[in-house]
């Protein structure tokens, strides 16, 4: 895939992750669960591998952050999910394993990141034991809709086109 192809689709993807987080999330504990994070998380490792989906689930970070539309706890649910997709998938090349990635890398390591990263960096870890059944609900959902999402599109472009003719 070539430069411009890449940075395009990563941009696509952060568009997606940055507004689709406004569309579609639901309570989850003492937490709110956005999937669509962890859909993009699932479809970027797939389709882009480890590294760019990093740096998509950054960028969508970064950008909710800016807009006032997230927390700070998006980065290491983000990133650490993102990156496990990736390299399961990587070394796998099996779509469940991004999906299994997203999962644990979000649901469970980086919900237990959480716990230091928000005393840290947000000054207080009150409740951050609790962040464990948040970020899972929330990853197990949008893992699940990632995975669907990429299975259908694999599916899509090996059906053969009818010839207009």
């Amino acid at each position: 895939m070539n430069r411009t192809r890449l940075l395009t689709l990563m941009a696509v993807f952060v568009a997606i992750g940055t507004l689709g987080s406004q569309f579609l999330w639901f309570p989850a504990g003492i937490a709110k669960a956005y999937p669509v994070q962890h859909a993009v998380n699932v479809m970027a490792a797939v389709m882009l591998g480890p590294g760019p989906a990093v740096g998509i689930a950054f960028m969508i970070g970064l950008l909710r952050n800016l807009l006032g539309i997230g927390s700070l706890l998006a980065f290491p649910g983000g990133m650490i999910g993102a990156f496990l997709a990736g390299y399961l998938y990587k070394k796998f090349r099996r779509d469940g394993w991004a999906a299994f990635g997203e999962v644990v890398g979000t649901g469970i390591l980086a919900s237990l990141f959480s716990v230091p990263f928000a005393k840290l960096l947000m000054g207080s870890s009150f409740g951050a034991l609790f962040f464990m059944p948040s970020f899972l609900v929330s990853s197990i959902s949008g893992a699940a809709i990632g995975w669907l999402i990429v299975g259908r599109v694999k599916q899509a472009a090996q059906v053969p086109r009818m010839s207009t003719k």
